[in-house]
């Protein structure tokens, strides 16, 4: 099966990648990986923007309720708020976001994730909340999803403190973090939780078993392979990824039932590793008469629109987040 060529206008932000020699994923490789990601963390400063936000980091105890063990944590929340919103501070909505990093890395506060949706945050009036979680494999399943829906739930609770509407929150999130909004949906129509106004998943992982003709398809080729792909969901998951018992919140692919969820936004690359899983992503819910915007945006590989954001390719792709964007919070 031939691979997919990427868009002209990507190739350039494809070739710094592979001349930084992404290579193979390792646990031997992690300490390195890890060391890169912290190296590229903005101070609170940096993310105000010139005074343009009011920028806090909050730490929320775990789900346990306690933060006194080796066992138990506080996830810590990012929360970003434009100055200068008109109208009522109450009425603010939230766009509750999940960092990616294929489970076994990244940052809530790292800017290649939230330079954009900072900018969507201040377009829209809203206090982007950026969700971080313990990571694989020192905290496999279900520690990060924990870490982020009692983020999740301290922010409806603490909604008046904050200034914002509970009954508007968009939960969001890129590639792990995608996967981890997924199923932070499915949690919270489960088990209870805020009232979600939608979820917006970009280029998420849905999928342990990493096996779809688009895995294959782009082996090797997409800067976020099968092999980098499943060695995040074998952190994730151990001895149990890929087997009978994965749980649809560890792997939201997994779920059966996907009625009853928030309208979703889901985009992909026509030209990725997760391309197939997150199109039946989007099927399943239409299947359950459910709400799923969908876009397969040709020839763009793994968080292209992060790594060249002036392509047209990737002004399009946040155009469409962003007229999705204001439709549901105007529903909402």
């Amino acid at each position: 099966m031939a691979a997919i060529p990427f868009d002209a206008a990507l190739l350039d932000g494809y070739r710094a990648v592979q001349e930084a020699g992404s290579g193979p994923m390792s646990l031997e490789r992690l300490p390195k990986v890890r060391a890169e990601d912290a190296a590229e963390v903005p101070t609170l400063d940096e993310l105000r923007r010139g005074g343009r936000f009011e920028v806090t980091s909050h730490s929320v105890p775990g789900a346990s309720g306690t933060s006194d063990t080796a066992n138990t944590s506080e996830a810590e929340l990012l929360i970003c708020t434009p100055v200068g919103v008109s109208g009522p501070a109450a009425s603010r909505p939230v766009i509750y976001f999940v960092h990616g990093g294929g489970y076994f890395s990244g940052d809530p506060r790292h800017l290649f994730f939230l330079g954009q949706l900072l900018d969507e945050a201040e377009r829209f009036g809203a206090s982007l909340i950026s969700a971080g979680y313990r990571l694989a494999p020192e905290h496999p399943h279900p520690a990060p999803l924990d870490d982020v829906c009692a983020g999740l739930l301290w922010t409806a609770e603490h909604a008046a403190e904050l200034g914002v509407d509970a009954d508007r929150i968009v939960v969001a999130g890129t590639s792990a973090g995608g996967g981890l909004a997924a199923a932070l949906s499915l949690s919270v129509r489960d088990k209870g939780g805020p009232r979600l106004v939608g979820q917006l998943l970009m280029c998420p992982m849905l999928d342990d078993r990493n096996d779809s003709a688009s895995a294959h398809q782009m082996d090797g080729v997409d800067v976020w392979d099968r092999g980098w792909n499943g060695f995040g969901w074998k952190a994730l998951l151990g001895s149990e990824c890929g087997g009978p018992d994965v749980s649809p919140y560890a792997a939201p692919a997994r779920a059966t039932d996907l009625s009853g969820l928030p309208p979703a936004f889901i985009d992909v690359g026509s030209a990725e590793t997760l391309r197939d899983e997150a199109v039946a992503y989007a099927d399943g819910i239409w299947r359950a008469g459910g709400s799923a915007e969908l876009h397969v945006w040709s020839g763009g590989y793994h968080t292209f629109d992060l790594m060249v954001p002036d392509a047209a390719i990737s002004r399009a792709a946040w155009q469409a987040r962003r007229s999705w964007l204001e439709r549901v919070l105007a529903a909402g």
